[in-house]
């Protein structure tokens, strides 16, 4: 997080960089996808006063911030604890470097109470915990049907069985997780070698002890447009990724060397995300980092995985150059039957769209995309969803500066910064409907994880935002929107319970949409387990097929829509 990062060239021309890309691409899409006719705006609303989320996210320092460790933040997953029907929402908190001892921030955990209003249950579920948090991943690691959570940390792994009584037990110890003093960042839930059980990738960043070894001011990138600042990442020693295998009975191993993880060496790596990006029916591992290239770890089905971020096209910026990978998303933005890439970067950059070419290469579609202009954003949490249920997925930002020094010198760059919604144009490219899209999106944050739900049960995808030193945000999509929806929930049989790693289309109004269960995404955040479709005026989808982890395959035809279904392995929609 210095000032020696890539700066895109925007000034470069709009015929050059078509060129450069390939103009089949644009006229393929305009062809096969004509650009959508005018639709109501995307609308939110912040609902968290009268909700009941009103404890704060503290973290670091609130007017400066001494080290590195005080900026990166945390997240928050929203998923079913109880099976009650109603999605509810876990907070990840952190700390300050001078935090009291007698009253820590902790950890928090709301339960939706299905009347707009979530029930602060923290204490009872055995979630209480305090520290630096990071970031929460959500998977059923002992398939026995209750949704489990880990927690990252500056300094350890917390992995919580979920006892199915409301209640949650920490097992890091004998789950042999614990004991990890690292700076532990990302972590997502897979099934990497196919054999139904979740293991566990987690992502690190810098140094435990770089974290808070140097002073601001003190070195060459412990400066930003002549303000002395905290330092880092590019100064400070890299930390090594870590993979744990599920053995089975309750354990973990860390396979880590032994499957080829720690092979890519001088990463500070924040954010991972799953995808089977060559759809071979093994998972692969994206990871976004700072300042240094992002890994695609391609799955070799042997128990290996390898670096092919370089020659797969998403290490880098289309103008060669490392960027500052805080946030990620996948899905298939252009319903081409490949899933794409989002990357969300420093400022004086953009974000980053990744087209997934379908040849185990993706293509830098930024411009084309007109992704390209919003670059004062310093931006983490980001979505790729579907917020007018149109069978488009739309962009979803938040923002959020790392020097909180950087209003004392007034520029078009703030500390708390806007939240950003780009709507899909159905022709491969989105619009800026930040605008119009209500104060909850204009509200100004020290934005970090965002997870995407529908926590009121109307069909629309809701977000959940978490705001360093400030209370959490709980934007509820009021779009007037009248278009149809799907929410799929799958339980796996001979695959893993969660059915993380699934695949699922699903075809309605002429048009098929893809996508993946997955345990994490955005920025240290989790969306739960459940997949949303929009399906435009469709009341029905004429087919869905879901190919498992397991590598069997299920179709269903003339599906009903606006309603969650449940589809149990081998067995069908309950």
């Amino acid at each position: 997080m210095s000032d020696k990062r890539a700066i895109v060239n925007r000034t470069a021309s709009p015929v050059k960089k078509f060129c450069r890309t390939g103009a089949t691409l644009l006229l393929g899409l305009v062809a096969g996808n004509p650009i959508l006719p005018a639709q109501a705006p995307i609308q939110f609303v912040d609902r968290s006063r009268e909700s009941g989320l009103n404890r704060p996210i503290v973290y670091g320092g609130v007017e400066s911030q001494r080290y590195i460790l005080e900026t990166t933040g945390t997240g928050v997953a929203t998923f079913d604890y109880d099976r009650d029907g109603q999605i509810d929402i876990f907070l990840v908190n952190g700390s300050r470097l001078d935090a009291a001892s007698n009253n820590p921030p902790s950890n928090l955990l709301y339960r939706n109470l299905g009347n707009g209003r979530f029930s602060d249950v923290t204490a009872p579920s055995g979630l209480k915990r305090s520290g630096w948090g990071q970031a929460v991943c959500v998977g059923d690691i002992d398939n026995d049907g209750w949704t489990d959570l880990a927690v990252t940390y500056y300094g350890e792994i917390v992995l919580y069985r979920n006892r199915g009584n409301g209640s949650f037990e920490n097992i890091s110890q004998r789950s042999r997780i614990g004991g990890q003093r690292r700076w532990n960042a990302g972590c997502t839930f897979l099934d990497y070698d196919r054999d139904a059980d979740l293991d566990l990738f987690v992502a690190n960043y810098v140094d435990y002890a770089d974290a808070t070894r140097y002073e601001p001011g003190s070195g060459a990138n412990c400066m930003w447009r002549g303000i002395a600042v905290m330092c880092g990442p590019l100064g400070l020693k890299q930390s090594a990724n870590i993979l744990f295998r599920n053995d089975g009975d309750g354990t973990f191993s860390d396979v880590s060397p032994a499957s080829g993880i720690t092979a890519a060496e001088g990463f500070y790596c924040l954010m991972p995300i799953t995808l089977d990006f060559d759809e071979d029916g093994w998972t692969d591992i994206y990871v976004a980092c700072d300042t240094t290239p992002n890994i695609l770890y391609r799955n070799n089905q042997d128990g290996t995985f390898e670096d092919v971020g370089m020659i797969s096209g998403v290490a880098l910026s289309d103008n060669g150059r490392e960027q500052a990978g805080m946030g990620v998303a996948a899905a298939d933005y252009d319903l081409d039957g490949h899933l794409d890439l989002l990357v969300t970067n420093f400022s004086d950059d953009t974000s980053t769209l990744y087209r997934n070419d379908g040849n185990s290469t993706f293509t830098d579609t930024t411009y084309l995309a007109k992704l390209g202009k919003d670059t004062q954003y310093l931006s983490w949490g980001t979505g790729l969803v579907d917020f007018d249920n149109d069978g488009w997925k739309d962009v979803f930002i938040a923002s959020g500066h790392v020097y909180p020094e950087v209003d004392r010198h007034p520029s078009e760059i703030t500390y708390r910064q806007q939240r950003l919604v780009y709507r899909n144009q159905g022709d491969g490219s989105f619009s800026n409907a930040s605008g119009q899209a209500g104060d909850a999106i204009a509200a100004k944050a020290a934005g970090r994880g965002v997870a995407f739900e529908d926590l009121d049960g109307d069909g629309n995808l809701d977000i959940v935002a978490i705001n360093l030193n400030d209370t959490p945000s709980l934007l509820i999509n009021e779009s007037a929107s009248e278009n149809s929806w799907l929410i799929l929930e799958l339980e796996g049989e001979s695959s893993n319970r969660s059915a993380i790693g699934a695949r699922i289309q699903v075809a309605a109004g002429g048009r098929v949409q893809t996508d993946e269960v997955r345990s994490a995404s955005s920025y240290y955040s989790s969306n739960g387990l459940r997949v949303h479709f929009g399906l435009g005026k469709e009341s029905r989808a004429e087919w869905i097929e879901i190919q498992w982890p397991s590598g069997s395959r299920q179709r269903f035809e003339d599906v009903q829509a606006r309603r969650v279904i449940a589809v149990r392995e081998g067995t069908g929609i309950r």
